[in-house]
């Protein structure tokens, strides 16, 4: 089979290669799936690029990326053979594990493999795995957000718009952050704030009438901890993914304990097995709806690896930069 691989970390046009690997076989529990999309994450890029802290390449040969969609087309002992030929969206691909979905198989536990409702094609599929389910889990952990006030820093970002989304079909009012109004047509959020012209505190504040809001789906902690604070009600919920321009915060603690916040840094690699199968079910359910928009960035097959990563690394994109295999 074709895959991309990479030996050692580096610039994606020094370390990616488009090679010959062997079809892999199921092993007991698992399922071979024929990748028909592989979706690219910043978190695929970073790794690649050994952007992680004390980062330490964990296999000698890695085929990247952790989202994709494709068909089951062989099942290993203790897998129900029914499944053969089943259209499914992939979770975790490389996450801890050598190889990922940049190839044309993968096989990997049959729980990572789930079904994709044939409203939703195989490129969409590959944008569920990261952006969709921490959009989810950013919103939803802590139980239903009906009737609240959400905050979604970034909306135009690939978790930030289905954020956007996500908590407007469960009920709540939702307000966003953005840098243009390009950007704020592509959240698809109803009410939004251009941080770059905006004082987002004043904005929000002025919006909701001086109450704040429930729950804030943060993008970046520290760059916006001072503003979060100011704005979220007491006994709140900050749930972030990222702080990306400072890694390692100052934490205004009493600020936030005198407000009695919760704050929830997440990684969605991590879902315990309860919480994601609530998170699938649901996503499941509004995808059958048809109820979810997409943002998919095609940029071409296997061979156009290197070009794609560098795509996700200029940050420009809107959407899930997705190659199809």
């Amino acid at each position: 089979m074709k895959a991309i691989t990479y030996r050692g970390f580096g610039a994606a046009a020094d370390v990616l290669e488009l090679v010959d690997l062997p079809t892999p076989t199921p092993a007991a529990g698992e399922v071979l799936v024929r990748v028909c999309a592989s979706g690219i994450n910043p978190s695929d890029v970073k790794l690649r690029a050994g952007a992680r802290p004390g980062a330490a390449m964990q296999f000698p040969v890695i085929t990247p990326h952790s989202d994709g969609a494709g068909v089951i087309e062989a099942v290993g002992e203790g897998v129900d053979p029914a499944r053969v030929g089943e259209r499914v969206w992939i979770w975790n691909g490389q996450w801890q594990r050598a190889f990922g979905t940049a190839a044309e198989y993968v096989s990997l536990p049959s729980e990572q493999a789930v079904f994709l409702h044939n409203t939703t094609s195989f490129t969409e599929g590959a944008c569920f795995g990261i952006p969709a389910m921490t959009a989810w889990y950013a919103l939803y952990r802590d139980g239903p957000i009906s009737d609240q006030t959400v905050l979604v820093t970034g909306g135009a970002g690939t978790v930030g718009r289905y954020a956007c989304q996500m908590a407007a079909l469960g009920g709540a009012r939702v307000i966003t952050t953005v840098s243009s109004e390009d950007k704020a047509a592509h959240s698809g959020a109803a009410e939004w704030i251009n941080y770059r012209t905006q004082n987002v505190t004043e904005a929000v504040m002025d919006l909701t009438r001086g109450a704040g809001v429930d729950r804030i789906v943060e993008v970046d902690f520290a760059a916006n901890q001072s503003t979060s604070l100011s704005l979220i009600r007491p006994g709140g919920t900050i749930a972030s993914y990222a702080s990306a321009s400072q890694m390692r915060p100052e934490l205004d603690f009493y600020g936030f304990m005198f407000k009695n916040i919760r704050l929830h840094m997440l990684i969605v690699y991590m879902l315990d097995a309860a919480e994601r199968r609530l998170g699938e079910a649901q996503l499941g359910t509004w995808l059958e709806q048809g109820a979810l928009k997409h943002a998919v960035v095609p940029a071409g097959t296997l061979a156009d690896a290197v070009a794609a990563h560098q795509m996700v690394e200029a940050g420009q994109k809107l959407g899930t930069v997705v190659l199809e295999v």
